[in-house]
């Protein structure tokens, strides 16, 4: 009963899978993963589900225990006393039954890929940063007491003790369960002796790995207003979630930049909630990503994703030379991608993209897309940003 029970469950969960893919699906395209169940796991309601239940009043089978005229009136209550009351009554509908499932970041990742042809990213550095792995290959008759296999051990232990009992050859099952049955009820007779002993056989075995950080940047002055940070922030969501389902990347890093005439490093929540009345210099926050890389990140050991959002004003024509300049002298060489989403803005300029993609018309580390609200927009910048040949 108990392995149909499991078998049930899952099945029950493979279903849910698949009913939960297409429910996915509208979530990504909508930038809606949000709701993080526990760590790298999005949980993903499925209300399709509907969950088997008995039903009453089928086919009435005429004759049988209950069927002839009973000795109450009609409309007498039975086993109850009815009371007077008001409210809503009960309803005779059924409700609806919302089932969830949980898919992996590396699962959301893969099926990013399949669904929207996005790339599995390769790592740069990925053969200078090797982490030693301890692999099990299989069980020795000799080793430490600290890898001792005691299941082995204990069925090794019970086997001896079996094979010296005084069985005739041709016993049956039910005579093995009861001596079966007698060593297990004794524990003195269950203490291994050096030949029962099993241990784990292991070797090192050394395994190419890479680390990444992501460096958010965003314009947090008046004319970037709620509805800006709101998409801003399921971009940048799919765009975590995508790096974090790389197989290749056992750590990643997020770091918080936020601008207006100043730039300034802060935690996700104050990135998303911050908005200023000052004017904009958009070299402010690329000079603190600098810094921040130079410091801390160096390249031979880091893979580094910058993702910067603005409505596209800067103060001035000669701090956008400045931010051509220090893209391509001290970003470019340090980084793997530099990614710029321009949200549309009525109170914004819109100039700074025209700015970037006339000053790096074929170069593949900066990407440029310019969201002007479409529902279809977070994966077609994600194609954009994360395509080899930059979505074209």
């Amino acid at each position: 009963m108990k392995g149909k029970i499991k078998k049930d469950e899952q099945r029950l969960q493979k279903i849910l899978k698949e009913k939960g893919k297409e429910k996915l699906k509208e979530q990504i395209k909508k930038g809606e993963l949000i709701a993080k169940k526990g760590k790298n796991i999005i949980s993903v309601p499925v209300p399709e589900i509907e969950i088997p239940r008995f039903r009453h009043g089928g086919p009435r089978v005429k004759g049988g225990i209950g069927q002839g005229k009973g000795d109450e009136q009609i409309g007498q209550p039975i086993g109850f006393d009815p009371q007077e009351g008001e409210g809503p009554g009960a309803g005779d509908q059924p409700g609806e039954h919302i089932l969830e499932t949980g898919f992996t970041y590396e699962e959301i990742a893969k099926l990013m890929s399949e669904l929207f042809g996005l790339p599995f990213l390769e790592p740069r550095g990925k053969e200078t940063i090797r982490q030693e792995k301890i692999k099990y290959t299989g069980i020795y008759v000799v080793g430490p007491e600290s890898l001792r296999h005691r299941k082995r051990t204990y069925k090794q232990t019970l086997k001896r003790e079996l094979s010296g009992l005084s069985l005739p050859e041709d016993f049956s099952e039910e005579e093995y369960e009861e001596a079966m049955s007698a060593l297990l009820d004794n524990p003195d007779r269950q203490v291994p002796l050096p030949p029962d002993k099993r241990y784990r056989s292991w070797k090192i075995k050394e395994e190419p790995e890479a680390n990444a950080v992501i460096i958010y940047e965003m314009d947090v002055s008046g004319s970037m207003g709620d509805e800006q940070k709101k998409r801003a922030r399921n971009l940048s969501n799919l765009f975590h979630i995508y790096i974090m389902g790389q197989p290749r990347y056992v750590k990643v890093q997020e770091r918080w930049i936020i601008h207006d005439a100043v730039a300034r490093e802060v935690d996700e929540e104050t990135f998303f909630n911050t908005r200023e009345s000052g004017g904009t210099v958009i070299s402010s926050a690329y000079k603190l990503a600098r810094d921040i890389i130079v410091k801390e990140y160096p390249l031979e050991n880091w893979n580094i994703y910058c993702l910067h959002f603005s409505d596209g004003d800067n103060w001035s024509h000669g701090d956008n030379e400045i931010c051509v300049e220090i893209l391509e002298k001290e970003l470019f060489p340090r980084i793997n991608l530099f990614c710029y989403d321009q949200i549309h803005s009525p109170y914004g300029s819109g100039a700074f993209l025209g700015i970037l993609d006339k000053a790096f018309p074929n170069n593949l580390k900066i990407r440029t897309f310019y969201d002007d609200g479409g529902e279809e927009n977070y994966i077609l910048a994600l194609q954009k940003f994360l395509k080899p040949e930059g979505g074209k």
